[in-house]
């Protein structure tokens, strides 16, 4: 086989700071499974989806046992730990190149640039809670997805 610069053709890459969506670190499996569940229910996954899942340090132990089915975790401590991760493949793995579609599951700002400057060259939609969504994020995009998920429903359930 060989190696070629042109995208395949409808391939997606989907990156998601779990943290932003459940609030917060992850500390109990059914954060994960809701927030899973909230976030395809939002993206509608495909088989052939390459799935990155950031996290901190922390939360890296729960997230990497619960989450269902194929993904690559990667992981930071300190502050911005996940969006630092998540930033660094989107500016060095050249996945304006590798992928049509580029998925990012956060609302954080710092991403602003970065998915502004990858709609040039590739579809991008942001999903997040809808609360929690820079309106500079969502501006840079070009298709904005709200998940429905509730932060506090998992914890009084727990």
């Amino acid at each position: 086989m060989m190696y070629t610069r042109k995208p395949a053709h409808r391939r997606r890459i989907v990156l998601i700071d779990i943290e932003n969506i459940v609030g917060g670190g992850v500390l109990m499996s059914e954060q994960v499974q809701a927030a899973q569940a909230a976030i395809a229910a939002a993206v509608v996954p495909r088989n052939n989806d390459q799935i990155v899942i950031a996290c901190g340090r922390f939360s890296v132990d729960v997230v990497g046992f619960e989450w269902r089915g194929p993904r690559r975790l990667v992981f930071r401590a300190g502050t911005n730990g996940a969006d630092l991760e998540l930033l660094e493949i989107l500016e060095t793995e050249r996945v304006g190149d590798r992928f049509t579609e580029i998925v990012l599951v956060s609302g954080d700002g710092i991403f602003t640039e970065v998915v502004s400057r990858l709609g040039l060259h590739a579809d991008v939609t942001v999903a997040s809670r809808t609360e929690s969504c820079s309106r500079r994020l969502r501006m840079a995009a070009k298709r904005v997805l709200d998940i429905d998920y509730d932060p506090n429903a998992i914890m009084e359930a727990a």
